[in-house]
């Protein structure tokens, strides 16, 4: 079992990490065997090599069914105009949608990742704003399968593909039939789960305490049964926001008309929902003990280097490793 902390890739980033040796230094003091990364912009530090990357965090769009589908009327409601919706997905087709992810998947690949991540959701702002669901989990999950697949094809990549669990449209891990589809969907034979508990946490909208998401976490991964043998990885955190998620649902927000001012009317609820915090019970133990991951990822929210470490830590401290 490897422990790993979530990095993001990108020259401002990075810029308080003082190098390599600074990186590895705040990887060690985390407790953890190397880093997921996410590529969030230009990079040319250096920072990141084989020696400490053990996972990539694909590229993702939190919607992106509707362009997927070249649904117009969707996109013209959600977006307003073309030019709007071109130059959020830097595309104009299927193709060149798929650039980033081909990328990423490159990097992962040159840079000897273990493991790549994929989001399995798609939420619009509007959804977000007035949570309820315009598209089908079965949607989702059947669409990520046509994008992977393609991705996929005709290559030899070494890095295990594993699909990640959210709280909105997509593989919720809420119905084991739904992760079995993703699974037998996808012709990538190297392939499993990455378990977020935070998001699995928010799904079922009503966990208010620590002890309640660790029994849900718990619940899920048995009801699972033989499934449960591929989830591989965690994305181990937790969010108990069941209360907030129930509040915000009663507002009746009215969206912004500009498509960026509703983004971040969105960006500002997930953040609200989604809040990537460190596990304080010992009992998060039984979590690992039950799933047996190869990979633990501690993601975690911070807004600095320091309060990373200092959370990652209290999470180390309930797991016993400190």
């Amino acid at each position: 079992m490897k422990h790993i902390v979530n990095v993001v890739s990108e020259n401002q980033w990075l810029q308080d990490y003082n190098g390599k040796e600074g990186m590895n230094k705040f990887i060690s003091d985390c407790l953890c065997d190397g880093c997921e990364v996410i590529r969030g912009g230009e990079d040319t530090t250096g920072i990141y090599d084989k020696d400490n990357v053990i996972g990539v965090h694909l590229f993702f769009y939190p919607a992106w069914l509707d362009f997927w589908r070249n649904d117009i009327p969707n996109l013209e409601r959600h977006f307003g105009t073309r030019e709007i919706w071109e130059g959020y997905y830097m595309a104009k087709n299927r193709e060149e949608f798929l650039l980033p992810y081909r990328a990423d998947m490159e990097y992962a690949e040159a840079i000897g990742a273990e493991y790549v991540v994929f989001h399995v959701n798609d939420v619009s702002n509007e959804e977000v704003i007035s949570y309820k669901w315009e598209h089908s989990d079965e949607e989702v999950i059947r669409a990520v399968a046509e994008i992977v697949n393609e991705l996929t094809r005709g290559k030899n990549y070494h890095f295990k593909l594993l699909f990640e669990n959210l709280f909105t449209p997509g593989m919720m891990l809420l119905k084991p039939a739904e992760t079995a589809l993703m699974l037998e969907l996808t012709d990538y034979e190297n392939k499993g789960i990455l378990m977020d508990t935070g998001h699995l946490m928010c799904a079922p909208q009503n966990i208010y305490t620590e002890d309640q998401g660790i029994d849900f976490v718990l619940e899920t991964v048995k009801n699972h049964g033989e499934i449960a043998k591929y989830f591989k990885a965690l994305h181990l955190h937790k969010s108990t926001t069941g209360e907030y998620i129930q509040h915000h649902k009663t507002l009746n927000i009215t969206p912004k008309e500009e498509f960026y001012e509703r983004w971040a009317q969105g960006y500002d609820i997930i953040l609200n929902i989604d809040k990537h915090q460190p596990f304080e019970s010992p009992r998060v133990q039984e979590i690992l003990e039950l799933v047996e991951p190869e990979y633990v990822t501690h993601e975690i929210s911070a807004k600095t280097k320091e309060e990373k470490l200092e959370k990652v830590l209290i999470q180390m401290k309930a797991l016993g490793r400190i």
